[in-house]
């Protein structure tokens, strides 16, 4: 993948990188192992607005600027800092930084390394797959420091793996290294040591070369239809495919089928 790009700095902490039709989103607090403050927070939520309204983005990747972490959970010095008015007024902007990754309406990777917990870990889950490397640790230690998990990670966890494994993963606050992490299906992909990043991008990069408007549907009709029954799933998978068959996308895409050729994507 060529390394030409732009970029875009939101806040201190967050850049976007644009690779093409792929969007970077890099976790850059790099002092503290991307530990997540109010501010940060806040530039990830905004980031993730900026990525949502661009149609130009196929795909989104979370990356990380710090060597041994992916991001290490919410910056708990911070929050020993807060009154308990001032934890109320922080919890929307917290919540933000989540559910604008979870909200991102293209397919979204995470290409996780080190550490990620907690919240960091958080992030990761609110993405539609996540690439790991050999160093990676990952868990939601949450309640040993008296809370529960706060960024999504109650509701994804078991989507993922199981009521029970989830249950006794966050009970037990634990944590687990890559290998057991693929084999429980934490991660979804397991890459050799500094290539998280790299393999998440050409995934980034495969996915991307398919018709925008059909990504965006197919997570649409995923994400709703997870926990329904199948008549109500296959409802919502109706209305999906309803919005893109009459699309420029679907035009030009059967066109370049038939003519043996690659599709231009209108996006439309």
């Amino acid at each position: 993948m060529s390394e030409e790009r732009s970029e875009t700095r939101f806040g201190e902490f967050v850049l976007v990188r644009r690779h093409g039709y792929v969007a970077e989103l890099v976790l850059d607090r790099p002092k503290v192992m991307n530990a997540v403050s109010t501010a940060m927070a806040g530039s990830i939520a905004e980031a993730c607005a900026a990525l949502a309204a661009d149609r130009e983005v196929r795909v989104s990747v979370v990356t990380s600027s710090h060597e041994r972490a992916f991001c290490v959970g919410a910056d708990l010095k911070e929050r020993n800092s807060l009154s308990d008015a001032e934890l109320v007024r922080q919890r929307p902007l917290a919540r933000g930084a989540y559910t604008g990754v979870l909200e991102l309406p293209m397919p979204t990777i995470a290409a996780v390394h080190g550490f990620a917990l907690g919240g960091g870990f958080e992030l990761a889950l609110s993405c539609d797959l996540i690439v790991a490397d050999g160093t990676a640790v990952v868990g939601l230690p949450e309640v040993s420091v008296g809370v529960i998990p706060g960024g999504g990670g109650t509701q994804l966890l078991p989507r993922r793996v199981g009521a029970a494994r989830a249950a006794e993963l966050i009970f037990t606050a634990r944590r687990l290294e890559a290998v057991e992490a693929a084999e429980l299906g934490l991660v979804d992909v397991l890459v050799e040591p500094g290539r998280d990043r790299e393999e998440a991008l050409a995934l980034g990069a495969r996915i991307a070369g398919n018709s925008p408007v059909g990504l965006r549907a197919a997570k649409r009709a995923l994400r709703l239809g997870h926990g329904l029954d199948l008549r109500a799933g296959l409802e919502v998978e109706d209305a999906a495919w309803r919005s893109v068959a009459f699309s420029g996308d679907r035009v030009e895409g059967v066109a370049a089928f038939n003519e043996k050729r690659t599709p231009e994507w209108p996006g439309e």
